[in-house]
């Protein structure tokens, strides 16, 4: 996660001469290389080069160094002192893996670190440009226009773009179109805040399939626990990085193995826990089918509605039975579960006899598919205004034609993962 190129809105006047001792002779600096992994290959594909800073042997955080190097205008050196530091550490690994390195866009324009000096360094250093990652905070630069234009000129010179802590603060779509960057790191805020809350899992699922479908890699960083793994294979992110895989240190051999080993691990163990959790989904929605099904009989058989819908609402997650008839009108009111009630105990769409559901996707394929239960995709419902699947089914009855809807609470049975499928 880079904290370097946050510090680009800061200014430097180039023109004023740096005090002695220069900030690189104050300070002992070791390059730290952490793994970047492929799930789909199981491999090692990546090292994030980062640094480990101290003074008189005492640690010193990297973003306390930045402010320093910031008020002495030592910022360009410093940044081309890290980059032939963590250069001369990654070719000296010799391995065929991306270099994703921290950038200052504002260093490289720098007469004496522009981009095609850097890419000089990498030619003499053994490590092509087509092998580097210049990371960078896409809401970190206030002149767009320039950025962009550095952006054009790292991508000529062979260079590729990665865009580091996606989600945090201002990140702007728009921007991100534009910079159209071959990876994109997600800020770990994402991760951490879907393990502990439904709503931004499915969030984080959705941001990822989008920017994977717009063209660009997604990279999930700070995994630290198989929680946090199992929910970043489920969103398909295509590359991951954290501690739970290896912490920052040396490029060896060792390392590799580690790292690749604990990747294996976390996939094995992620399928096995699909494996039963698909399981554990298939044998609930059987049972919803039965209960839903036996509802039917027994709405044909003129049964009392409420009596009718009283077991299907004592499942998991089932919240609300209607009845509507061939024109999608609601017959009667709502059959719901006990606990189905809004805060305040009072909400006025309950009381729906007679409202018009003819619109709804769920009407529609009960009409489209009348010899099966049905799915709807997942939608906001206005009796509670929680995300609610709709299954609806066809049956005829003394009134003629009419369709039989179950509401039910996708996020409440299996951790909000249950998939339903077009028909159950």
């Amino acid at each position: 996660m880079s904290k370097v190129v946050q510090l680009a809105r800061m200014n430097h006047t180039s023109g004023k001469h740096a005090p002695e001792p220069a900030i690189i002779h104050t300070h002992d600096f070791k390059s730290v290389y952490q793994p970047i992994l492929s799930p789909t290959h199981q491999k090692l594909v990546g090292y994030e080069a980062l640094v480990r800073v101290s003074r008189n042997k005492h640690p010193v955080s990297p973003i306390d160094l930045f402010e320093q190097a910031a008020n002495l205008d030592q910022i360009p050196e410093l940044d081309r002192y890290l980059l032939n530091l963590h250069l001369s550490g990654f070719s000296a690994g010799d391995n065929p893996v991306w270099l994703f390195l921290n950038i200052n866009p504002h260093t490289c324009t720098d007469p004496e670190a522009s981009l095609e000096r850097l890419a000089q360094q990498c030619e003499r250093m053994g490590t092509r440009p087509e092998k580097v990652v210049l990371e960078l905070v896409e809401t970190a630069s206030d002149n767009p226009g320039a950025l962009m234009e550095f952006i054009h000129k790292a991508k000529g010179l062979g260079f590729q773009i990665a865009i580091d802590d996606f989600g945090m603060g201002d990140s702007n779509f728009e921007r991100l179109w534009r910079i159209n960057p071959l990876i994109v790191k997600l800020d770990r805020s994402l991760l951490v805040n879907a393990e502990h809350n439904n709503r931004a899992r499915l969030l984080l699922e959705s941001l990822v399939r989008m920017i994977r479908e717009s063209g660009s890699l997604v990279l999930l960083e700070g995994i630290e626990n198989g929680a946090q793994a199992r929910i970043a294979l489920d969103t398909e992110a295509d590359l991951l990085q954290g501690f739970l895989f290896a912490r920052p240190g040396a490029i060896t051999k060792k390392t590799v193995e580690r790292s690749e080993s604990r990747l294996a691990s976390v996939v094995t163990d992620s399928r096995e826990w699909w494996i039963q959790d698909s399981k554990d989904q298939e044998s609930y929605l059987r049972l919803l089918h039965f209960e839903i099904m036996d509802a039917c009989h027994r709405i044909v058989r003129n049964q009392p509605f409420n009596e009718t819908c009283r077991i299907l609402l004592e499942m998991d997650g089932v919240k609300r039975c209607f009845l509507l008839d061939s024109n999608g009108i609601q017959q009667g009111n709502l059959a719901h579960a006990g606990q189905d009630t809004t805060p305040g105990g009072f909400n006025p769409l309950y009381r729906s006899a007679g409202a018009s559901w003819g619109h709804r996707e769920y009407f529609r394929n009960a009409q489209e598919r009348p010899q099966h239960i049905n799915s709807s995709r997942p939608y906001v419902a206005l009796p509670d205004a929680r995300r609610t699947v709709t299954l609806s089914t066809a049956l005829p009855t003394e009134s003629g034609q009419q369709v039989f809807c179950v509401d039910v609470h996708p996020d409440e049975v299996f951790n909000g993962q249950l998939y339903f499928p077009a028909t159950i």
